[in-house]
């Protein structure tokens, strides 16, 4: 998850039972060169269904929306776009993070970011189970 924050991307997943919203905080390249106003592109699943923009509101963290995760879905896309039409989509791969409800694998503080490759060995390295959970969510198999 270091490499979005480290662009100024943060996501949470709301507590049970509401789990069917995400909270999105933006505090990077827009904001920093002085984005007075900026919308969440958003998509969900591997073909980005569902699009839509939502305008975050300005906070003391950056930019924030609260974004609404339907049960079925298991991934969301984001990139950010200002009202001059910048946009910042994380040099074209997207900001792009599991999502859905937790299991008994599954027990992550924060919805993880899909940073395929690096993700998975960190999540090999430091425990088996979510590791193995993490491959099967990406692709859509069973422990």
């Amino acid at each position: 998850m270091a490499k979005y924050h480290a662009n100024g991307v943060f996501i949470y997943p709301a507590v049970p039972p509401a789990q069917s919203i995400s909270r999105i905080i933006y505090n990077g390249l827009l904001p920093k060169s002085g984005a007075t106003e900026v919308y969440a592109h958003v998509g969900l699943g591997r073909s980005w269904e569902s699009i839509r923009d939502y305008k975050m509101t300005k906070t003391a963290h950056g930019f924030e929306a609260s974004i609404p995760i339907p049960p079925n879905a298991d991934i969301l896309h984001v990139c950010f776009k200002d009202a001059a039409n910048n946009w910042d989509n994380n040099a074209g791969a997207n900001y792009s993070f599991i999502v859905g409800p937790p299991n008994d694998n599954y027990s992550l503080e924060i919805a993880d970011e899909i940073s395929i490759w690096d993700d998975i060995i960190d999540r090999c390295r430091s425990n088996l189970s979510t590791c193995k959970t993490t491959i099967c969510r990406l692709f859509k198999s069973s422990v």
